[in-house]
């Protein structure tokens, strides 16, 4: 048997292979027979390739099967790698097919037009779905920015931590939560990892990131939300302030964009969605108080938000445009959120105890990351909890942390798939989730 190769390596490998027996396996992506040829277009992760089948290549039996194949036969092509008058530029002079398997009926939804059906009925059919190029480039590309996460922050004396998912309380006031049964009692699955990264800096890790699935009982109908997806997490000790942490944020951003645009595989993937360069100024992001933030909305777009309250999705999109056009950056930092639109855990301003160290990361109009410092002082926490008129015993297994020594600290938690939705330009989040959750679908 022959080595078998992707093909994106024979492409660029064909001055090295032109010549050589190839073995090439993957999903039959067009067939066209006229008679006495046979061109099979095979496809598989890194792209496709002509395999040209002539009489006389194999026996006149398995010649007529060829012809017969149905589209999506998953099997293996071998032959000789030569110069082709494809768009490739090279195709394989067929000796052999061995087919693996053969679909057992029709198809409901064909991959190399998936993208004409409803997106309901895509994800019904998920695994035919993401055989389509276009759509498989974006878990590809995802897999690149959650690399560029481990990456960035393990260079930067971050450990990676795992915490549990199934917890005693919920982290975020105001946010819904799913219920579990755990051996009799009440439980939850975790909102985000916040109370547990906050432990492990207290914990003397000083530095602590995760990659990890968090859970959110909200029933949203919206093109952003989804009700499970995957947080990129960071917590940090002995920080001076909030802009110790947009430092790293900003950061992992740049890393995104430097790991774009040396991939080939990358860059491929956001041609493909004619996504564009990703704009961050040479002199750093933006950074916008929200006190500010409402004065501009107000004098430049005529949009009125009551002072005090948090941004919708309306405010967002209109900030985006306002940093693109005024900073030329796809980022704007939004600063000093209201205390009323914080969890009990954000670190208030000394002066101003309305407001907050909280920010956000918007993202060509997005909301893409939030964090803040966070409040380290114990009896702090406690007056907090009251005046979001929570029950401190409710916490205590969370307070119980900052009663023997807490560096001041704070973090960020960033969703991953709404970056890769903002990068890649996608209409809806739901395309950037192999297996998205939403009030109404739990199935595949």
């Amino acid at each position: 048997m022959y080595k078998k190769y992707f093909i994106a390596d024979l492409v660029n490998g064909l001055d090295r292979l032109e010549g050589s027996t190839v073995r090439v396996c993957g999903w039959l992506h067009n067939l066209r027979d006229v008679g006495r040829i046979k061109f099979l277009v095979v496809r598989d992760r890194t792209g496709t390739i002509q395999a040209v089948f002539k009489r006389g290549c194999c026996g006149e039996e398995e010649f007529r099967r060829i012809g017969k194949l149905r589209l999506e036969t998953v099997l293996c092509v071998e032959g000789v790698l030569a110069r082709g008058r494809t768009r490739e530029g090279v195709e394989v002079k067929g000796e052999r097919v061995e087919i693996l398997s053969e679909p057992v009926e029709p198809l409901p939804l064909e991959p190399a037009t998936s993208l004409e059906a409803g997106l309901a009925t895509r994800l019904n059919y998920r695994w035919l779905d993401t055989r389509n190029p276009w759509v498989n480039g974006i878990f590809r590309f995802e897999a690149l920015v959650a690399k560029a996460f481990r990456d960035y922050f393990r260079e930067r004396g971050f450990v990676e931590i795992f915490t549990s998912k199934i917890v005693a309380a919920g982290t975020e006031s105001g946010a819904e939560v799913f219920p579990v049964i755990y051996f009799g009692r009440e439980a939850y699955l975790a909102q985000s990892p916040q109370f547990y990264k906050q432990m492990a800096v207290i914990g003397g890790f000083e530095r602590v990131f995760e990659i990890g699935p968090v859970f959110r009982a909200e029933p949203h109908h919206t093109t952003r939300h989804l009700t499970e997806y995957h947080s990129l997490d960071i917590e940090m000790g002995f920080i001076e302030g909030p802009e110790d942490v947009m430092a790293e944020v900003e950061g992992f951003f740049r890393k995104i964009k430097e790991y774009a645009e040396k991939d080939p595989d990358a860059r491929a993937v956001l041609e493909q969605h004619g996504a564009g360069e990703i704009r961050i100024p040479r002199t750093g992001i933006p950074r916008l108080s929200i006190r500010d933030a409402y004065k501009i909305l107000e004098e430049e777009y005529g949009k009125h938000l009551p002072w005090g309250e948090d941004l919708d999705s309306e405010a967002e999109r209109l900030l985006g445009e306002y940093a693109s056009k005024t900073f030329d950056s796809d980022f704007i930092f939004i600063t000093e959120y209201p205390w009323n639109a914080r969890p009990f855990y954000t670190m208030r301003l000394e002066d101003e105890p309305d407001w907050t160290t909280g920010f956000d990361l918007l993202y060509r109009g997005l909301e893409v990351v939030t964090g803040s410092q966070r409040e380290h002082r114990y009896e702090v926490l406690v007056s907090n909890l009251h005046d979001k008129g929570l029950n401190p015993e409710s916490f205590k297994f969370y307070l119980d942390f900052f009663k023997h020594g807490a560096p001041p600290h704070g973090g960020a938690g960033m969703g991953l798939e709404r970056i890769v939705m903002q990068t890649l330009r996608l209409n809806n989040i739901r395309e950037a989730r192999l297996l998205p959750r939403d009030p109404e679908r739990l199935l595949p």
